[in-house]
């Protein structure tokens, strides 16, 4: 616990027992369906290597009204029931317009048109929409789509045969580690291959946060990458498109400069930039359908009660993955009832928890009480 200990020993201090859980990747495409899992095996994929491969899908109606119903039988020392920030992408490619350019051209569409062409997921939009009324899970920006566009269709107009495997699938979400076929990985959405690529991530940024604006009819005020790196050249942007607060995963973080460069940066919890922009670390992490036999409720308390010995709030991270059943129903079951383990645990040690979204503890830090 030496690294969380020293993100503990910096940055904005409060003696209040407050709790955030952050889960990313909500309304993102990832698996389509247990057809194509069979499909890409039969092509060599080893997709068992990878939960998210195997589990993670766009969320079904199910996996929202599941959560809620666990959310919703907790109370806090304000009688709140616990509240997740969803950290969502707002879009994904439209595969049918993207194939009749030929691969010659991107094309994206709502997370909503995508939720269409699947077959559990006709209430998915009204209930983020209760999520948000209830305040049970209210999301932030993790990009417009969780897909690295420039490398992908670099890839795709290269002829490279996995990736195309995997488009006439709906699937972009692999890696040349799960699937050899593959040329690359193209999760991360903000990562610098080539620095002329910093262009089109800016229109990512401004497209991506007006959708969302459009969708959830208010704007995004706090930013998580997806999968982590991101360049600090695009945080005037992100400040023009109403972001206050950067999300990043470590006290030292390597920041893609492009042509293979990186450069270190040291940030840590409420830290400013030069824009007034805060960031904050995450000094927790809860991911109950990884390294199943693990128990993740004895390795996050510890780590909550330190975040709490040196007045830190407490951000967890989470994932969509642990939540979602719909191509297996039994991995959502067991990460269900290992989040009731963790907010009854929680608030049983800790009777004046308070659960908090990011927005609201990006507000409450921006003020002179704590």
């Amino acid at each position: 616990m030496i690294g969380s200990t020293i993100k503990n020993l910096l940055g904005w201090k409060t003696k209040r027992k407050i709790v955030v859980i952050e889960s990313d990747d909500w309304g993102s495409i990832r698996m389509s369906s247990n057809e194509a899992i069979k499909k890409l095996t039969s092509y060599g994929a080893n997709l068992s290597s990878s939960r998210y491969d195997l589990y993670d899908s766009l969320e079904c109606n199910e996996d929202l009204e599941e959560l809620f119903n666990v959310l919703t039988s907790f109370k806090d020392a304000n009688n709140k029931s616990p509240v997740f920030t969803g950290v969502n992408v707002v879009a994904n490619p439209d595969f049918d317009k993207i194939k009749e350019s030929n691969f010659k051209q991107y094309y994206y569409e709502p997370f909503t048109e995508t939720l269409k062409k699947y077959p559990q997921h006709d209430k998915v939009y009204d209930l983020w929409k209760k999520g948000i009324n209830e305040r049970l899970i209210v999301p932030q920006f993790h990009g417009r789509e969780h897909l690295n566009v420039n490398r992908w269709m670099r890839a795709l107009q290269a002829g490279s045969s996995g990736e195309l495997k995997a488009f006439d699938l709906g699937v972009t979400g692999l890696s040349n580690f799960t699937f050899p076929e593959f040329k690359s990985e193209y999760q991360g959405a903000f990562e610098v291959e080539l620095t002329s690529d910093l262009i089109s991530q800016a229109e990512v940024l401004r497209t991506g946060t007006q959708l969302f604006e459009q969708l959830f009819g208010y704007k995004a005020t706090a930013f998580t990458p997806t999968n982590g790196p991101f360049s600090s050249t695009l945080e005037p942007v992100l400040n023009e498109c109403g972001i206050n607060l950067i999300q990043t995963a470590r006290v030292i973080y390597k920041e893609p400069l492009g042509n293979g460069k990186i450069k270190k940066r040291f940030r840590y919890m409420g830290k400013k930039n030069y824009l007034g922009q805060r960031y904050l670390t995450r000094n927790c992490v809860f991911e109950p359908n990884e390294n199943l036999g693990f128990d993740w409720f004895d390795f996050c308390m510890p780590r909550i009660e330190q975040a709490f010995k040196y007045h830190n709030p407490v951000i967890i991270t989470t994932h969509r993955v642990n939540y979602t059943g719909f191509l297996n129903k039994e991995n959502r079951e067991k990460s269900l009832t290992e989040l009731a383990r963790l907010l009854k645990g929680i608030i049983s040690k800790w009777p004046d928890a308070e659960f908090m979204t990011t927005a609201e503890l990006g507000d409450l830090m921006n003020k002179k009480t704590k």
